[in-house]
């Protein structure tokens, strides 16, 4: 496959819908794009209706061009990480994995343009995380739900007020920052640095004040990063996680039972915000962000400290300090449900606890005026009264 044809394919995929977040290339389906969260066939010409074997392997040695280390990668442990430009037109990140033997590819549209957190409707909270001067941020959620953007537009905000130093470690770039306020220096995985962990450790002497590390991957990324907290520097990373609660138990997850006290100290001192994302589908089309966000208190650092106790979870202290610039999914579900962005079937499916989005959204639509149940001509049973 020529590089020609391989652009031709990519930008096709590109134009065949509104939306477009995702390419898709696996063996025994079509060329397929990801748009509005949902997976559509891409009319080809020739027509390819089912891909071959023969046909998913080239594709993804075109993306992997003979980099030694990438086809090092995909052969020892199964799947590769890397970009690819299409001049003028987009960049994306680039996953070749196996499966069964075949070889498939996922390749995520990256923005070219890096949005503000005004652009993106970002909670306050956001514009709080760019006025900190050390401690760790991270933003959790599952793959693709938009943790990279909303660091990006920390960062870029970062970048248009402040003089400093920034260091980035990622995997691979994603948004490309341009030289303002602040002096960036943005480093990918592979050919600039092997590691997280490494990249971190020769970070330190960069002399950043904000260092971004793609993902908290392992114990080690954890280690150095909560020491670069410890030490003045504002670390901003991302984590899979659901929830906040999950976040502080998966960092502790990744140590010893005996270093546990000690990790729960280290966290308590260096957490100054856990934002937790979803996207959920918008009543008028798209997917729209929702937020579960906590900062940092005297009884969140208790919590961490002790762990979660009937009366003291992470749910209850968040729910509890929305003046403080908290916010529950529930929370930001029943905002969103009450402005009318999504469906009360959406609010109810992504709901952490049902019975309190219930009770939520049964108080918005009273106040619409709305019935808030379908249960109708109620009457009281007077039948005892009249027999007697």
């Amino acid at each position: 496959m020529k590089q020609q044809d391989l652009d031709h394919i990519l930008t096709t995929m590109l134009e065949s819908y509104d939306g477009v977040s995702d390419l898709n290339i696996t063996v025994d389906k079509p060329f397929q794009v990801e748009a509005s969260g949902q997976l559509k066939p891409v009319q080809l010409k020739p027509t390819i209706e089912r891909l071959t074997p023969y046909q998913a392997e080239m594709f993804a040695l075109n993306l992997v061009d003979g980099d030694r280390r990438l086809t090092r990668t995909l052969l020892t442990e199964g799947s590769c990480d890397s970009s690819y430009q299409l001049a003028g037109k987009a960049r994306f990140r680039v996953n070749i994995f196996s499966q069964k033997g075949y070889y498939s590819t996922v390749m995520r549209q990256l923005a070219t343009r890096i949005p503000t957190v005004d652009e993106m409707n970002l909670p306050e909270a956001f514009r709080k995380m760019t006025e900190e001067r050390n401690g760790i941020i991270l933003v959790t959620g599952a793959t693709g739900s938009g943790k990279s953007t909303s660091l990006a537009a920390v960062l870029n905000e970062i970048n248009e007020t402040k003089s400093v130093h920034v260091v980035t470690l990622e995997d691979p770039v994603e948004f490309v920052h341009s030289q303002k306020s602040a002096t960036f220096n943005q480093r990918e995985m592979g050919s600039d640095f092997d590691t997280f962990a490494s990249g971190l450790r020769a970070a330190l002497r960069q002399a950043p004040k904000v260092i971004l590390v793609g993902e908290m991957r392992d114990r080690e990324t954890v280690e150095i990063g909560l020491s670069a907290a410890e030490t003045g520097h504002l670390v901003v990373s991302t984590l899979h996680t659901v929830d906040a609660g999950q976040t502080i138990s998966r960092i502790i997850g990744m140590f010893e039972k005996e270093e546990e006290k000690q990790i729960r100290i280290r966290l308590a001192d260096t957490v100054r915000w856990i934002a937790c994302q979803r996207l959920l589908p918008k009543e008028s089309g798209g997917r729209i962000a929702a937020f579960e966000i906590m900062g940092s208190n005297l009884r969140v650092k208790d919590t961490i400290l002790n762990g979660e106790s009937e009366g003291k979870t992470f749910y209850e202290i968040i729910e509890q300090s929305r003046p403080f610039g908290m916010m529950t999914f529930d929370q930001c579900i029943s905002d969103h449900f009450k402005n009318g962005l999504i469906s009360e079937d959406t609010a109810m499916s992504y709901a952490s606890r049902k019975a309190i989005v219930g009770r939520a959204l049964d108080t918005i639509k009273s106040e619409r005026g709305e019935k808030t149940t379908s249960i109708e001509d109620l009457a009281i049973d007077d039948g005892y009264s009249k027999g007697k």
